[in-house]
């Protein structure tokens, strides 16, 4: 018989209950055992959710109190001396690891590792720097624990855990290792603790291991047929019964020696790579490996069409029968909100498109029961909804569409080169040598979330919540003037999310009201949908940057975010390419990049930090992607004169393989995340010869630690040394909108003082 599976779950608690006890802890006003409390309560809500929808087969050793990547690291004894020297506790290493950590009485100071996207996702993990002196040793079997915990409730489940093939090549290289090294090279050495780790689960009476290889989905792993006989030949008689997931795209070529592994089973993305099936299929066929069919999404939040997916999955059952095909998510489902039935703002129609994880549950039971000839009222149900969402689909504003059908090659330039356009800027803007600016938002406030809320809930007025936010923003370049910044933001105090805030004032969206997904450790986002045609049918954020420029002399940077991270950071249509999307929004974001300049704006950064994050994860797919992208941001904006200067902001990017892309944009300043990447990103730009203006980041904004006045002057000598000073801006990596206002005033004070070292001590061109 067919049966059911999820790979994965959110592991938020519901009300984001992790988010509130893991912070309570970092505060001082949580014990580690009320922390760990609340964990074992949010497991056991998990799997109870999961058994309770009808999947046969339900994940865990999945769940983390901050990063799964990390935990790997962690359990296998991977600990830094940076970190293991700092004399912490074992929780509190761990944390540190994840976000650094600061105790000057103590004599605390360390600084986290590095962050990295996840494949294409929006979710980030933490990159424990590896050396070729490494040791690995098996530092606690969180598998089995869960294990454990799980079957003390009742509850039999299948342990996740990552390949040590996806494992290698997800975390980051030593800053101290050779450059040709590769931690994959670590193989040999690592094995022997996933022999140990599988055994035990084996010897617990565990029957089935679920192993995460998404690396499988790229092109490079098309090469490593030797390594992956060589792991799973060791794994395979010490360990359950082995199942390989390839979640995030298509296997590929790689087919040709999975099929000779000793495993039980190969999982698909279906969700994402349909067409892939065909081809295993036959290869498959004269094996004894079973397949997995990953049919519902794990990464939208559309229902499934059950009827289409029931039809693939039955040509799988046609080929190799019923006992050889399992269906499941195409991935975990951590990168879905938890569930619709907590919604009550949405309207029913709205509702009835929707499928969140608690519901991708019930669908992948309801599928498996289908092919097992006992088709639900789910499915009634489900092809009457899908249909009338086609039926929306097809209504559509014919304005916006021929908008982006009248889009000209002219609209993609800007008048003049940049050389030009430098010279106007500086005549205008008046920046000295090493401006100091900041990514665009300021701490927001406990006062600023309640006035927010009390606006939202109808407790004040329209014109009280404004003038809440207009008294921020004077708090805001009051203390720019104070700390001596140069290029002043506004703050964004009545932004509730870079991407939220945004759809809400544009045509097209919806919102949920708890539809949290993780972003990273405790921080999460409550992604928008776009369900239609998007227009902008107002100014979004003129106001609030024409009213800060009112405040001072010093030139106010307009701050919008661009329109491929819209699109990324938010829960894309399915009827529709995400070109059109995307130019779409270009089009909405141009009129505002227009309308701010009008208002004496003369610096706005349009942030695209998820540009790369969207790169296909096969090459062969990325000019179509690179060219729209490009396209859609050199349409927001091309549409004002020399004398603006246009930034944009990029995170966790590795540019090096898309370098001609970037310089393409053709933004007057770009500014990236660096500090926690030891500034390698620099060696690519200066490799490439830009020459526009460039700000990398100088200190690491996602950890509550204050980057001390030596340590910055110390980057921006190494900065100079790799590009030229006259072409360096000087910022944090990232907004400082999670930190709180002391710190960020000990951070930017000692960013400042480091700017104006570097005017008269390096040599500019």
């Amino acid at each position: 018989m067919v049966k059911s599976a999820v790979l994965g779950y959110p592991r938020i608690g519901v009300g984001r209950s992790m988010k509130k006890i893991i912070e309570s802890y970092w505060a001082g006003n949580a014990s580690a055992e009320q922390l760990q409390e609340t964990a074992k309560s949010v497991r056991k809500e998990r799997w109870e959710t999961i058994k309770n929808a009808g999947v046969d087969i339900i994940p865990s050793g999945e769940f983390t109190l901050y990063d799964q990547l990390l935990d790997h690291s962690y359990n296998f004894g991977v600990i830094p001396e940076r970190y293991a020297s700092q004399q912490l506790n074992g929780l509190d290493t761990y944390f540190a690891m994840g976000r650094g950590r600061q105790d000057k009485a103590k004599g605390v100071d360390v600084v986290a590792c590095e962050m990295g996207k996840y494949f294409d996702s929006n979710y980030h993990v933490v990159k424990v720097p590896h050396a070729p002196n490494t040791e690995f040793k098996l530092n606690q079997n969180q598998q089995l624990a869960e294990y454990e915990e799980a079957k003390a409730l009742g509850i039999i489940t299948r342990p996740v855990i990552f390949g040590p093939i996806t494992y290698l090549s997800l975390v980051a290289k030593s800053r101290e290792a050779p450059a040709d090294f590769e931690p994959l090279s670590l193989l040999d050495k690592l094995l022997p603790v996933y022999k140990e780790l599988l055994s035990q689960l084996k010897g617990a009476g565990v029957e089935h291991v679920q192993i995460d290889e998404p690396i499988l989905v790229l092109d490079k792993a098309e090469a490593w047929g030797s390594e992956y006989k060589k792991v799973y030949e060791a794994l395979a008689p010490v360990a359950p019964k082995i199942t390989i997931t390839s979640s995030y795209g298509r296997v590929g070529k790689s087919i040709e020696y999975l099929k000779s592994l000793p495993i039980y089973a190969l999982h698909l993305d279906l969700d994402r790579e349909p067409k892939q099936l065909d081809e295993v299929l036959a290869a498959l066929k004269s094996t004894d490996i079973n397949i997995e069919l990953g049919l519902v999404s794990g990464r939208n939040i559309w229902k499934t069409d059950l009827k289409a997916a029931k039809a693939l999955a039955e040509k799988a059952v046609s080929e190799l029968s019923s006992e050889r095909v399992n269906v499941s998510t195409s991935s975990s489902l951590l990168h879905t909100p938890i569930s619709v039935k907590v919604e009550k703002k949405l309207t029913s129609e709205q509702l009835s498109w929707l499928s969140f994880a608690e519901e991708k549950c019930e669908e992948v039971a309801a599928l498996a029961q289908a092919l097992n000839g006992k088709e639900s009222s789910l499915f009634e149900q489900n092809t009457k909804d899908i249909a009338a969402r086609r039926e929306f689909e097809r209504s559509s504003d014919s304005a916006v569409r021929d908008r982006v059908a009248s889009i000209s090659e002219e609209m993609l330039s800007r008048k003049s080169p940049f050389a030009t356009r430098r010279e106007a800027q500086k005549k205008h803007l008046n920046l000295p040598k090493f401006p100091t600016t900041t990514i665009g938002s300021f701490p927001q406030t406990k006062e600023i979330r309640q006035a927010r809320a009390k606006f939202t809930k109808g407790e004040i007025t329209k014109e009280e919540y404004e003038k809440a936010m207009e008294a921020e923003i004077q708090n805001a370049v009051d203390f720019q003037t104070k700390v001596g910044l140069d290029l002043f933001v506004h703050g964004e105090p009545e932004r509730n999310d870079m991407v939220q805030y945004f759809g809400e004032q544009l045509n097209g969206f919806i919102f949920t009201q708890l539809g949290w997904v993780q972003s990273y450790g405790s921080r999460y986002v409550r992604p928008p949908i776009v369900v239609s045609d998007v227009s902008r049918p107002s100014p979004m954020t003129v106001r609030w940057s024409a009213y800060a420029q009112s405040l001072t002399d010093k030139p106010m940077k307009g701050m919008l975010t661009g329109p491929v991270t819209i699109l990324n950071w938010s829960f894309p249509r399915a009827d529709v390419s995400k070109e059109v999307q995307s130019k779409q929004l270009a089009l909405a974001l141009r009129d505002e990049v227009v309308d701010l300049a009008n208002a004496g704006i003369k610096a706005i950064q349009v942030d695209e930090p998820a540009i790369r994050e969207g790169l296909p994860l096969r090459k062969a797919d990325w000019d179509n992607y690179l060219t729209w992208a490009v396209d859609s941001f050199r349409l927001s904006t091309s549409g004002v004169g020399d004398d603006t200067q246009v930034h944009s902001h990029f995170c966790y990017s590795d540019f090096g393989d898309i370098f001609p892309s970037i310089q393409r944009l053709d933004a007057d300043v770009i500014s990236i995340e660096a500090s926690k990447a030891d500034l390698k990103l620099l060696d690519v730009f200066k490799s490439y010869g830009y020459s526009n203006e460039i700000g990398p980041g100088v200190y690491d904004i996602h950890s509550p630690r204050v980057p001390g006045e030596q340590e910055i002057k110390d980057r921006l000598e190494a900065m100079a040394k790799v590009l030229p000073a006259d072409n360096l801006i000087v910022n944090p990596d990232c907004g400082l909108k999670t930190r709180g206002w002391k710190e960020t005033e000990e951070s930017l004070s000692n960013l400042v003082a480091a700017a104006r070292w570097a005017r008269s001590s390096l040599v500019t061109a």
